[in-house]
């Protein structure tokens, strides 16, 4: 087993009418997984520029390590704004700093000693970062978490990169608002939700699938098994990286030798917690742990 569990993908800041707010789902998966006691690194790459410098500074403060190769491209950004009906819009920057992780020594250093790795589609929308996020899984060991958090976003995905994660993955994560993208994209047969995430396992050779259905609770399909938990219901400040939190403390509690359906109910508790919590990375509470 190795020794890091990496967060690898996207580094960017959420520009918000009310201010920027750091952002991406990587960063925030490593530091939840940092708080089940396991060494989480965030990876990604940043412009030479002032919001670069912002991240390597919100994540200092937030005691995260990181892995950020300075390149020349714009550190990324998503506008954000709100239509007439209050409803945000978002338009993620292309071109950006985050689409060009380059594959160093260094990087090929942590895949050899890591223990779990999660990863996402949308990092995956440039062929320099979906190269070097290919080669870093290629390089883990064979024991090795490789946790497939989907998050489509706007068109920034096709068929063809979604299959080789797919098979690349041995834990899968998806909602059910992309289950149906999926499932018609694929073809998936069943009726049923467990029949079209059954025909993904057996597909794909996958050991875990997560689906999650915002309040209507979240199902862990495994084998010998499925574990399903209702969506505690909370008063909710926000729900930004409530789903990233939901993987981290899953992936945490497993490495902590944890059952599915334990880490299952870890999971849901702190993703409830951090919805009651403004912003993605608030310190969970030991009781929770």
């Amino acid at each position: 087993m190795g020794k890091f569990v990496i967060g690898i993908g996207e580094a960017l800041w959420d520009m918000l009418p009310e201010g920027k707010k750091l952002g991406g789902a990587p960063a925030n998966f490593a530091y939840h997984a940092s708080q089940f006691g396991h060494e989480a690194i965030a990876v990604s790459a940043i412009g030479q520029d002032k919001l670069g410098e912002e991240i390597v500074e919100a994540l200092e403060e937030h005691r995260l390590p990181y892995h950020l190769d300075r390149v020349e491209y714009p550190t990324g950004t998503v506008q954000v704004t709100l239509d007439a009906q209050g409803v945000p819009q978002y338009e993620i920057k292309t071109d950006v700093a985050w689409d060009n992780i380059p594959y160093t020594k260094e990087l090929a250093a942590l895949a050899a000693d890591c223990k779990a790795v999660c990863f996402g589609s949308l990092a995956q929308r440039n062929a320099v970062s979906r190269e070097s996020i290919g080669f870093f899984l290629e390089a883990v060991p064979k024991n090795c978490l490789k946790v497939f958090d989907i998050n489509l976003r706007q068109d920034f995905y096709g068929k063809e990169v979604l299959e080789e994660s797919f098979r690349r993955c041995n834990i899968f994560k998806i909602n059910d608002e992309e289950l149906v993208v999926i499932a018609r994209m694929f073809e998936l047969p069943g009726l049923s939700l467990e029949d079209k995430c059954r025909s993904l396992i057996k597909t794909y050779g996958l050991q875990i699938l997560i689906l999650t259905c915002g309040v209507n609770g979240s199902y862990v399909f495994y084998e010998g098994g499925m574990s399903f938990l209702d969506t505690p219901k909370v008063q909710v400040a926000d729900t930004v990286g409530a789903g990233d939190s939901f993987t981290g403390a899953f992936v945490g509690s497993l490495l902590n030798g944890k059952t599915v359906p334990e880490a299952h109910e870890t999971a849901v508790k702190v993703s409830a917690f951090v919805c009651t919590q403004s912003g993605a990375m608030p310190v969970v509470p030991d009781s929770l742990k």
